[in-house]
């Protein structure tokens, strides 16, 4: 069970982990074992995840995110499996958390009258301060 937070947690069974050969550094061994980490979560179809955090999962997960809902992970930073596989599931764990923050709603707001008067003031010293650079064109012609 990986828990994400008080209400949410994820068993380890929603999980599939696939193990696939990495390419970078490995020396001799690169081309032999299969130490990258491809995790996929169904987030579509998982019981453990709120409607809400559901959506905001989709929407932060992008293009690791297919159009059936299954979220993949890919994870070959480390050189063995099971540094990799942890970092999968807490890569994986980061970003459900970070879905399950409810946004903090807008309030719009509106400038004070002061802020508008000193806006407009600044405004017209511009002005003036541009129309002074113009240059002057005689009309004696």
């Amino acid at each position: 069970m990986i828990r994400i937070t008080g209400t949410i947690a994820i068993p380890e069974s929603e999980l599939k982990l696939e193990f696939v050969r990495a390419s970078g550094p490995g020396g001799q061994n690169v081309n032999k074992v299969a130490t990258a980490v491809q995790l996929r979560f169904d987030a579509a179809r998982s019981p453990s995840l709120p409607e809400d955090v559901r959506a905001r999962l989709a929407r932060l997960a992008g293009r690791r995110m297919t159009e059936d809902g299954v979220l993949i992970i890919d994870a070959r930073r480390f050189r063995t499996q099971e540094r990799n596989r942890q970092d999968a599931v807490d890569r994986l764990a980061a970003l459900v958390r970070k879905a399950a923050e409810r946004p903090k709603p807008r309030r719009p707001t509106k400038p004070t009258a002061s802020a508008r008067r000193r806006r407009l003031a600044s405004k017209r010293h511009r002005s003036e301060t541009k129309r002074l650079r113009r240059s002057v064109t005689s009309s004696d012609g």
